[in-house]
């Protein structure tokens, strides 16, 4: 005697708590980087909205108003426009100078084999590895033995020591994924080293050489820690900052961390639309 199969459906209350589990295992890394990101934009929501506050007393903790005043009046609090000068002309000549070392080092230590390079690997990982404060110290006991005054010249000095590392990293990683046949194909068609450094190897690695320059423009802005121990009696716009907050920071304060941030954000859009048009261009 024969029977037929018969399909026996699952229960209904089943599957509800199956598909749950199958949403949750299939958003749950979207979610978490959604969490990450918020956690990362919090701060920066909180220091642009009370650009536009207008608080009653000293401290810019509590909101009290709107008002465009702190925009307007930018530099309206004594110190701080001379203060945030000093620091974009330490970091614009500190990154020029650390991405043109830095991007040297860089193409030495990645297409040349020489005695020292292992230890020129590791000096260059150092300043990246050691804490800052260890760092300002040093250099604070370097220019004193060597009867160095302490100012501009020392600041620059410190700035360009620490960025030419993350200058290194940065360019390295982009000069590792780089077709050499490129370069034996321009010297083959006839160009000499120079220009095909400059037609051919230059114009590739431009990008990663551009994200370094800002890397240490950005690190240079922000440089607390060693500035601070070699700054002597000049005034950064970190050094500013701290020295102000310990009265009550003013919203002017937001107001030029808001602009940097937009700058920045301008700046980091502005090369993804150039990338993305040079890379539709030569498909």
């Amino acid at each position: 005697m024969t029977t037929s199969a018969q399909t026996i459906p699952l229960p209904a209350r089943s599957s509800a708590p199956r598909r749950v589990l199958a949403f949750a295992r299939r958003h749950v890394l979207t979610a978490y980087a959604l969490l990450a990101f918020a956690y990362l934009l919090v701060p920066i929501a909180i220091v642009v909205l009370f650009s536009f506050n207008h608080p009653a007393g000293r401290f810019n903790y509590i909101w009290q108003g709107f008002t465009f005043d702190n925009w307007v009046n930018w530099d309206g609090v004594p110190g701080m426009r001379s203060a945030l000068e000093l620091s974009l002309e330490i970091a614009a000549l500190s990154s020029i100078c650390a991405t043109a070392l830095g991007t040297l080092i860089a193409l030495a230590l990645v297409r040349y084999g020489f005695r020292g390079r292992g230890g020129t690997n590791l000096l260059i990982f150092l300043p990246m590895s050691s804490p800052e404060i260890v760092l300002g110290a040093s250099l604070r006991t370097l220019f004193l033995n060597r009867s160095v005054a302490l100012g501009f010249a020392t600041i620059l000095i410190a700035h360009i020591m620490f960025n030419i590392s993350y200058v290194v990293v940065t360019v390295k990683a982009r000069l590792i994924g780089f077709d050499r046949h490129l370069e034996e194909a321009a010297m083959d068609l006839g160009a000499n080293e120079w220009t095909t450094f400059t037609k051919v190897t230059l114009p590739l690695i431009a990008p990663g050489i551009l994200a370094a320059a800002l890397l240490a423009f950005a690190l240079s802005v922000d440089d607390f820690v060693i500035t601070n121990f070699v700054a002597g009696s000049n005034v950064t716009f970190p050094l500013f900052v701290w020295g102000a907050a310990r009265v009550g920071a003013p919203p002017q304060v937001n107001v030029i961390g808001t602009a940097i941030f937009a700058v920045a954000v301008t700046a980091m859009i502005a090369n993804v639309f150039v990338q993305n048009r040079r890379a539709k261009g030569a498909a």
